[in-house]
């Protein structure tokens, strides 16, 4: 059976995610001491006690995501015998959660990937000046007829398709008036529901290219290895394994489209059957079920979770 390890992105977040799993596990401590060292902050006191305002702000919610994504590997590596070269036949992340995917199977270090994570979240943040960017969900259109939509609300201003989540799921993002053109235009084009989301920058979109340009500098400067397992793109829908590319994968991820129906259809089309989301919360385990309707999603994220998986593997 061929199985397929997501990680997921922002908005995943909650006070209080991985600790179970690090009082249960040394291994999974043992991540999260890596990633306050790798910062020079308690970021882990963060995640566990909050408050969630310091959570949620992006320079700490990225590295905080991979965090747990990154304990509950290591906790499946030694508790459940996962072997991901052997045990999985992709790998792949939602935004910033391509990069827990990629330092699950070797291509960065969890310390290069949350300063890498720390660096993306600052340089997103201060891309657009607070209050210019939005973000939308169009919830009811399909990709092509969303695209419409960006395309007709723009006049001149920046309105960009950011995620493709799929099951009809589409978010737009750019300057402030033309996302909201686009919830207009998308409650007149039939869709079920429009709604501007509480972010504070606006991601995924051409106004990002200043944090384009940090992250090519600072991907610059790190170790990029080849994955042990292939990791499907964010902006390819496919798989990458050359280093040289992966490194311009990330670059292109900041200011392109997350093209996650694709990329889980990509999955699906070469055999998956059984995706598990590795980290917190259980988001993409709802998006995978509604694009690829043949197969299982199960969420891993705590130690309930981790004997699950240990009998699945073993049956």
């Amino acid at each position: 059976m061929k199985r397929a390890f997501v990680f997921p992105g922002q908005g995943s977040q909650s006070v209080g995610m991985g600790k179970a799993l690090a009082d249960a596990f040394p291994q999974a401590k043992a991540v999260f001491d890596e990633v306050d060292e790798a910062l020079s902050q308690k970021l882990s006191s963060i995640i566990w006690d909050g408050p969630a305002e310091e959570l949620t702000l992006t320079a700490n919610t990225q590295p905080a995501l991979m965090a747990v994504s990154l304990a509950a590997i290591r906790v499946l590596e030694a508790e459940a015998g996962l072997d991901l070269k052997r045990d999985a036949a992709f790998v792949a992340g939602h935004s910033l959660g391509e990069y827990s995917a990629l330092a699950a199977v070797g291509t960065l270090s969890i310390a290069d990937t949350a300063r890498l994570l720390r660096i993306r979240g600052n340089a997103m943040q201060s891309a657009v000046p607070v209050g210019q960017g939005a973000m939308a969900a169009l919830l009811g259109l399909e990709f092509e007829a969303a695209l419409e939509v960006a395309r007709e609300a723009a006049q001149g201003e920046v309105c960009d398709t950011a995620n493709d989540n799929g099951g009809a799921q589409v978010v737009v993002s750019g300057h402030k008036a033309a996302v909201e053109r686009a919830v207009v235009i998308a409650q007149e084009k039939g869709a079920k529901r429009a709604v501007m989301l509480p972010v504070s920058a606006p991601f995924h979109c051409s106004l990002m290219a200043p944090a384009a340009e940090a992250m090519r500098e600072a991907l610059a400067k790190v170790t990029v290895n080849a994955p042990s397992v292939p990791v499907v793109a964010n902006v390819l829908a496919g798989p990458v394994s050359d280093p040289v590319a992966i490194r311009d994968c990330l670059v292109r991820q900041v200011t392109g489209t997350v093209r996650w129906r694709e990329s889980v259809a990509y999955m699906a089309s070469q055999g998956v059957e059984s995706f598990y989301e590795v980290g917190a919360g259980k988001v993409l385990t709802g998006l995978v079920k509604r694009i690829a309707a043949g197969a299982a999603a199960t969420a891993i994220g705590g130690p309930d979770d981790v004997a699950t998986f240990k009998a699945s593997l073993q049956g």
